[in-house]
């Protein structure tokens, strides 16, 4: 999928790792500590490096390392196929996002071994990684988008070949990892864009599938970009219009939706200078806060239904008491944290390679514009698509996926960017499947309770016949605040 920080883009700088040259791949594995991006939260595993050559078509070329991890399972007696967990993005690295979401995977972790890989060109695979600083997150103009992406693409070149870290190749590392590490048949789990990654493997290696669950549903049909913010649109309109349907929420806030437009008028027309101490530092900063400033915190903030659940707060503090500074510091946190967790230069190239090229030539223009994204994200990825250059791209890779094998797919109603009916699309191809759909829920389900009870089920029996999921029912979200100081109870 797109990353809500394709609204943000690239800017200076990069990271890679150097190019490797191997004849004989292998995989050796030491003990190793995986960290979460805020180095709070820590798992136990075994980390390696394969060599593998940047154009799957040149051995001769320039070769890289990718980066792996396997947690080993608990039991002695474990079973012989892991689950392969991939992440969102594009850009995200699987090592990265793991420790984060590893409780939901612990009743898995009994008996199945759990593998992560470091997509190409995210983490310590390659890294295309492009620095934000916070002069280029607090802009939102296409010209400074795309030079930024320019010096980003220029800056790469030298270590990289940016055309060769498609969904395409990289399934490909994915089925090397499994083979060098003994395994003949996995299960997968992909959120977001790794449902896209998921669905792919599973075209092209069908027989080495047992199941998979896809969670926050790319269906394979699908190219991201027009639909995206109408989509965020109809999900902050379903969180307020249920805080309004609420109780005390509706007590404390009267009409969220009506407070919501009349900051946004206020916004488009100038933005305001707020002064705040810096969520990260806590250094007195100033920022002024606009339109695009307000679009992002809604769009980020709708992602989960903790983050949602501060959203009419915020807003009636911004309009009635003219405190800005919850939306700022917020703004601040939720940039900052995307733009360290996300690899754009591998984001473009994914997105350039597979999504832009496959819009349609005429597109809902006026629907988008009406949005609180607005055409900013279509507009800037059209233009960094002009000069950033296409990788190869499997012919069928935006057809429709038939498959045997057993599908769990999970879907929250405030999806701000796979709503559920992206689920069933996808789903039409699947023989055996079954849809879980949270109701006030954002995009991942991991945190929900009991769906790792859930997954634990379906992939213990290997099918979805059968498999309980009324535990789901009693699933609610977060409830809204009404103060600073904790959710209505």
């Amino acid at each position: 999928m797109i990353h809500p920080a394709a609204t943000l883009l690239l800017a200076l700088g990069l990271i890679a790792t150097a190019p490797v040259r191997a004849a004989h791949p292998s995989l050796a594995l030491s003990a190793c500590e995986l960290e979460d991006p805020l180095g709070v939260l820590s798992v136990a595993a075994e980390c390696g490096t394969l060599p593998v050559p940047e154009n799957p078509a040149d051995p001769r070329g320039r070769w890289i390392r990718v980066r792996l991890a396997r947690i080993p399972a608990i039991n002695r007696r474990k079973r012989s196929d892991p689950l392969f967990v991939l992440a969102g993005g594009p850009g995200m690295a699987a090592m990265l996002f793991y420790p984060s979401v590893a409780p939901p995977f612990a009743r898995i972790h009994r008996d199945r071994d759990i593998i992560l890989l470091d997509q190409r060109g995210t983490g310590d695979s390659n890294p295309l990684d492009c620095a934000l600083e916070d002069d280029e997150l607090n802009r939102g103009a296409v010209a400074d988008v795309v030079a930024e992406a320019s010096a980003c693409l220029s800056g790469l070149k030298p270590k990289a070949d940016v055309r060769f870290y498609t969904t395409s190749v990289a399934v490909g590392d994915l089925d090397t990892v499994r083979t060098r590490l003994g395994y003949e048949r996995i299960n997968l789990y992909g959120v977001s864009y790794g449902t896209r990654v998921a669905q792919q493997y599973a075209r092209r290696f069908p027989q080495q599938v047992r199941t998979m669950i896809l969670d926050g549903v790319v269906p394979p049909q699908l190219a991201l970009g027009p639909q995206v913010a109408i989509n965020a649109q109809h999900a902050l309109m379903r969180i307020l219009a249920r805080c309004a349907a609420e109780v005390r929420c509706h007590s404390r806030f009267e009409d969220p939706l009506a407070t919501y437009r009349e900051l946004r008028a206020t916004l488009r027309t100038h933005s305001i200078p707020v002064t705040l101490a810096d969520p990260t530092s806590g250094e007195r900063t100033r920022i002024d806060f606009g339109e695009y400033q307000l679009a992002t915190v809604l769009r980020l903030s709708t992602y989960t239904a903790e983050q949602a659940a501060l959203l009419p707060l915020m807003l009636d503090r911004a309009r009635h008491s003219g405190d800005l500074q919850p939306l700022a510091a917020q703004f601040m946190l939720e940039s900052r944290s995307v733009s360290h967790a996300i690899a754009y230069g591998m984001h473009n190239s994914v997105v350039c390679s597979e999504d832009v090229p496959f819009y349609p030539a005429s597109m809902a223009r006026s629907q988008i514009e009406d949005t609180y994204p607005g055409t900013l994200q279509v507009d800037a990825l059209r233009s960094i698509c002009a000069i950033w250059p296409r990788g190869p791209v499997d012919s069928d890779l935006h057809a429709p996926l038939h498959t045997d094998v057993p599908v769990l797919l999970l879907s929250g109603s405030d999806d701000p960017i796979t709503p559920p009916a992206d689920a069933e699309r996808a789903r039409g191809g699947f023989a055996h499947s079954v849809h879980v759909l949270l109701r006030g829920f954002g995009h991942g389900q991991l945190t929900a309770p009991c769906i790792d009870q859930v997954m634990a089920r379906f992939l213990a029996a290997g099918k979805v016949e059968g498999l309980d999921v009324a535990c789901t029912k009693a699933d609610v979200p977060m409830p809204f605040f009404t103060s600073l100081g904790a959710p209505a109870p």
